[in-house]
């Protein structure tokens, strides 16, 4: 299997000027409470530009205040993580020959466009080819995980002693795609080339929105595509978001307070995991910013 190009995964320049004040932030935060046990939900954006400011007013607090820090994923080891990707990512057919024409060209025409050589996704099933597409508009116009927020709460809760854990393993993050028809595999590669012209725009459109709390937005543009497919849909938000529930229900009854981060999509929209929660009891509440 050829060398793979960089995954966008759940995880700034030195200068001798000082620098700028960072923008203001104020990204939704929801809490889940009984007597005893407090979990905080905070919905994330995977790769960010530095000069934000987000982490500090309600987020920090409820941070603070936390014992432990959960996300989606705790990346392993790059060498581990390349392991698992070549293992369920890997297709000795050429990845082209995988494709519809029209999506093949496009798939050609988007390599081309990056500077790539268009047999650089060969050795790779659909779904492994589409998250890596998705990551190349993003690296290019300063979008970074080393910034995202999952970078940014995991240095803050190694700073505290909070322990990390994960809702899912990289296995199973990544069986998710893999378990995918190949006619969703085909679907999701053709939405994230149909998304690369504006992609730039799209991305701003998804911090822009995330920032100011505005959790129709973040649906709007986040999940409204995956819901053309049914199977990505369920497989990607659905099912993850009802197995993230059971695990939060199960954490509930134990003592104690958990700040939980996971993707902005999975608390926007009809699907998101609030809905989940109220639907087995609980009472969940958005925290406002004073």
């Amino acid at each position: 299997m050829k060398k793979l190009l960089p995954l966008l995964t759940p995880l700034a320049l030195a200068s001798c000027t000082p620098p700028a004040p960072k923008q203001d932030a104020d990204p939704a935060l929801w809490m889940v409470k009984d007597a005893d046990t407090t979990i905080y939900l905070f919905g994330t954006v995977h790769a960010l530009k530095p000069g934000l400011g987000w982490f500090d007013d309600a987020v920090r607090g409820a941070f603070d205040k936390s014992d432990s820090l959960v996300l989606e994923l705790v990346l392993p080891p790059d060498d581990a993580m390349q392991g698992i990707v070549q293992e369920l990512g890997a297709n000795d057919a050429p990845l082209s020959g995988q494709l519809p024409p029209e999506t093949a060209m496009k798939l050609h025409d988007a390599l081309a466009r990056a500077g790539k050589p268009a047999d650089a996704l060969d050795g790779s099933e659909a779904w492994l080819a589409a998250i890596q597409i998705a990551a190349m508009p993003a690296r290019a116009v300063g979008y970074d995980p080393k910034d995202g927020a999952e970078a940014v709460l995991t240095a803050a809760a190694g700073k505290a002693g909070k322990p990390v854990t994960g809702l899912e393993t990289a296995r199973e993050q990544f069986g998710y795609f893999d378990h995918l028809s190949p006619g969703a595999q085909q679907a999701l590669l053709a939405q994230t080339l149909d998304e690369l012209p504006d992609a730039e725009a799209r991305l701003d459109g998804i911090v822009a929105a995330w920032g100011r709390g505005d959790v129709d937005a973040i649906a709007a543009l986040l999940n409204k595509d995956l819901a053309r497919s049914p199977e990505l849909e369920r497989a990607l938000l659905i099912r993850r978001n009802q197995h993230w529930a059971d695990w939060i229900a199960a954490r509930m009854k134990a003592p104690g307070t958990v700040f939980v981060a996971v993707g902005a999509g999975h608390l926007a929209g009809p699907h998101g995991l609030q809905g989940d929660l109220i639907r087995r009891g609980m009472r969940v509440f958005r925290v406002r910013y004073s």
